[in-house]
């Protein structure tokens, strides 16, 4: 996460991103955020992926951008932000991040799964053994394959563990491998999981193996509105690099 609210880093170089979220030769990230100034709103995020291209929205990386704007000073405990998906409002509580994303009103249901777009697409699978579920080779099969092809879409497959809770794992484009949390994904699993009746409540619990994150909406008319995704937005480190 960069603060750029003075226009500083060359969001269009497109070689830099990457090498910055290259593992092994950079600081390594699934993906890199720019916090710029905002002319109506508290600021603007600005997504790119770990392959350097701009992405479409991020819901961990919005939550850890809201907190990383808290720890600026540019907000107290709530705040609205432009992203490439329209604005998005939040609020921050202890370190518990409340993000809320934008509306769904349409959930495409297929034989063997669902499709969706919580400011990113997805696709969503539900399986039996996920623990043992190979998420890379059959997420990258998926990903590449019709009707996605090349502009792809994230794929998760999900588990149910109880009425209101599923575990979820992701294979995000972009990353071409599967990431830790996905926030748009975890919101994409609850929705589609409401719409397939695999549960009926409206506040879903998603566990990953990066931590636990919460979904909760409304619904009216088959539309989901008030759509927020909630969990807890955690301070590794910070330093510098000369780029």
């Amino acid at each position: 996460m960069i603060d750029n609210r003075k226009g500083e880093f060359p969001k269009d170089n497109k070689t830099l991103i990457e090498r910055l979220c290259d593992r092994k030769f950079g600081i390594g990230a699934d993906g890199l955020i720019c916090l710029d100034s905002s002319q109506k709103h508290d600021f603007t995020m600005v997504y790119f992926n770990a392959d350097g291209a701009e992405g479409s929205m991020c819901g961990n990386g919005g939550r850890c951008l809201v907190a990383f704007a808290r720890d600026l000073c540019i907000i107290n405990s709530n705040t609205t932000f432009d992203a490439i998906d329209g604005l998005h409002h939040a609020s921050i509580v202890n370190g518990i991040v409340s993000l809320k994303m934008v509306d769904v009103r349409e959930v495409e249901e297929h034989p063997t799964h669902l499709f969706l777009n919580t400011g990113s697409p997805h696709h969503v699978t539900f399986v039996e053994d996920l623990a043992k579920f190979p998420v890379v080779e059959k997420g990258r099969e998926i990903r590449y394959g019709a009707p996605y092809f090349e502009e792809g879409s994230n794929i998760n497959f999900a588990a149910q563990i109880n009425e209101n809770t599923f575990d979820v794992r992701t294979y995000e484009r972009g990353v071409e491998d599967e990431t830790l949390s996905c926030g748009t994904g975890v919101t994409a699993v609850a929705i589609a999981a409401h719409k397939a009746n695999k549960t009926h409540g409206a506040t879903i619990n998603l566990n990953t193996l990066g931590g636990t994150l919460v979904v909760s909406f409304t619904i009216e008319n088959e539309h989901y509105k008030a759509v927020t995704l909630t969990g807890q937005a955690t301070f590794v480190f910070e330093g510098q690099i000369e780029i």
